[in-house]
């Protein structure tokens, strides 16, 4: 059925059609996913390296080379991954198409990873940052996130971008001053049985962690994936396993070198260059690790708040506070990290609790993907996947014989969402229909589009809420134009989330606007058609449907939100001023 089916059907009967098909705008760029990739990827080697060692000691090279192997092969699976889900390739999104239940189990592993990458990052930026008890800067770091993300999603990437930069160029430049020194070093062979090694390679595979982060992506990235996806794993592929090993090396050239397992990169600058550059290497990846922290907490809230809208969590995982932030998700998303750090605070212990979500995750995305026979694969292509899939398994099932705290992590946070997700199956909870609204009826923007001929307009007024003063104001602009609609946008708040969903029901908010927006209108003679969207960027999706639509007045009234809370998560003001094609121009109303 057409849009203008759907939209005057709707009118005609006075039903709420509650689902409605999410649009993902593909605007990530290739420089734009590779640096959230490195964001999540390339910290690894801030506490690799000093594990490795403390494992392995001079035989730390060789097992960080089998590491930087196993990294550059996964990295090319996930290339696979990118091209054959152009829609989505996380663990969540893409095992669906194999079993739903295999889905769940791998978002649940993937919980665990984010859980522990949040107290393991906090904790070992702290010990970069060289105070006193860092479990508990640790555990007030995570609290301060959480708090900060209470109001919405913090606009910190252009600061992240610019600390991974600054980290990147810091290690680069480490390296050239090791590379003169790399002749002396004490590399030694391991001298343990193949057991013991392959029980101190499984310790070490922490820096696998972050692949994932680029095929949640997918979604949104600019067509074509495969070639944006390629182009933003590279860079970092090489970085992570290359500058890695290296490193490694220049560790073993350091005479006498004990303990720093904790801040391996801070020694590695003060030896090699100057204790000045060591502090200066040691704020950079601290700043990194929290970074890393941030972008886990977030995770961890997408995760929740997309399961609990596919009805794989009870519904209150998804309800949303005043900010778009939902509430109960933020809170186990810090909770859970901080529980884990009153438990554990030596990074080697939760370097195992790690690691058994991470590798979960990945071996269930590789293994669905490689034994789906409906997917179009080149042989090559089907046996790299199946042969990784297979090491990944046994490193996993390693870690849950001889890492026991990690098998009972895992457990727990596994049966704890299954239990969840029972609860979600057997407590069904209506979904709510409005009776007050006589029209619930709402658009995507691809289908006022193709009903824009029917309606002249050309203008679109932005509401969160009913405000009469933008409303009469464009009314009149409506008729002194001779036009006989105008359209009206409500955008549904949520998380940043990679994983997103094909379809979602609207708001009672949203749908309550849209009705007494409608009912104003048609007091003046003004036919609404209403525009719903839902993202995490309320400016950019205003922008977006001025730019789609044709319109070139956009109306919207002024916030009430504090000066703060602006600062925190952006002003959507500023943001559609920035968006908004030059032709259009920003009516405010007071």
């Amino acid at each position: 059925m057409t849009g203008e089916g759907r939209f005057l059907g709707e009118k005609a009967t006075g039903m709420a059609f509650l689902l409605k098909r999410v649009e993902r705008p593909r605007e990530l760029k290739w420089y734009q996913a590779g640096a959230m990739l490195y964001g999540d990827w390339g910290t690894s080697k801030a506490y690799v390296l000093g594990i490795a060692f403390a494992l392995a000691g001079h035989a730390s090279w060789f097992f960080l080379g089998c590491m930087s192997i196993l990294v550059f092969v996964v990295g090319l699976c996930y290339m696979l991954i990118c091209r054959t889900y152009p829609d989505g390739g996380g663990v969540y999104s893409s095992v669906k198409h194999r079993s739903q239940l295999l889905a769940v189990i791998g978002a649940f592993l993937l919980f665990a990873d984010y859980v522990v990458t949040a107290s393991l990052s906090t904790l070992d930026a702290f010990h970069y940052f060289n105070v006193p008890h860092p479990e508990l800067w640790a555990i007030g770091s995570i609290l301060m996130i959480g708090a900060l993300n209470w109001f919405g999603p913090s606009k910190s990437g252009t600061v992240a971008s610019w600390i991974a930069v600054g980290a990147t160029l810091s290690a680069g430049l480490l390296i050239v001053f090791t590379i003169p020194h790399i002749t002396q070093a004490d590399l030694r062979l391991p001298t343990t049985g193949l057991f013991k090694n392959w029980s101190v390679f499984v310790g070490i595979v922490l820096a696998l962690s972050g692949v994932e982060a680029v095929a949640n992506m997918t979604g949104i990235m600019v067509q074509p994936v495969e070639k944006t996806s390629k182009r933003a794993i590279w860079p970092v592929l090489l970085e992570v396993s290359i500058l890695t090993f290296l490193l490694g090396i220049a560790m073993n050239s350091i005479p006498g070198l004990s303990g720093h397992t904790e801040d391996m990169l801070s020694a590695l600058g003060d030896h090699y260059i100057a204790p000045w550059f060591g502090k200066l290497i040691s704020v950079l990846f601290g700043l990194l690790l929290l970074s890393a922290a941030n972008t886990a907490i977030a995770g961890l809230v997408s995760i929740q708040f997309v399961m609990a809208k596919d009805r794989e969590l009870p519904a209150f995982f998804a309800k949303l506070n005043r900010y778009g932030m939902p509430g109960v998700a933020l809170a186990v998303a810090v909770g859970v990290p901080i529980i884990v750090l009153l438990f554990s605070s030596n990074i080697v212990e939760l370097a195992a609790l790690y690691a058994i979500g991470v590798v979960g995750a990945i071996t269930l995305n590789l293994g669905t993907t490689a034994t789906n026979f409906k997917l179009q694969l080149k042989k090559r292509e089907r046996l790299l996947l199946l042969v990784s899939t297979v090491v990944l398994f046994f490193i996993e099932v390693t870690i849950a014989i001889e890492k026991r705290n990690a098998l009972i992590f895992a457990l727990t946070i596994l049966g704890g969402g299954l239990l969840l997700r029972w609860l979600a199956k057997i407590i069904v909870i209506p979904v709510p229909v409005p009776g007050i609204v006589p029209n619930s009826s709402v658009l995507t923007v691809s289908e006022a589009k193709e009903i824009a001929p029917l309606y002249t307009s050309t203008s679109l007024v932005a509401l969160k809420q009913l405000n009469l003063h933008v409303l009469n104001d464009a009314a009149l602009r409506a008729k002194m134009l001779g036009e006989n609609a105008i359209y009206v946008s409500y955008v549904d708040e949520m998380p940043p989330s990679a994983e997103f969903l094909d379809e979602i029901e609207p708001s009672r908010d949203s749908l309550e606007v849209f009705a007494k927006a409608e009912q104003e209108m048609e007091k003046k003679g003004i036919t609404v058609v209403p525009v719903w969207q839902i993202g995490e960027n309320s400016g950019k999706m205003i922008a977006r449907a001025a730019r789609e639509l044709g319109v070139n007045t956009v109306m919207i009234g002024t916030t009430r939100r504090g000066r703060l809370v602006n600062i925190l998560r952006g002003d959507v003001l500023r943001t559609l001023v920035t968006h908004l094609p030059k032709e259009c121009r920003l009516l405010i109303s007071g």
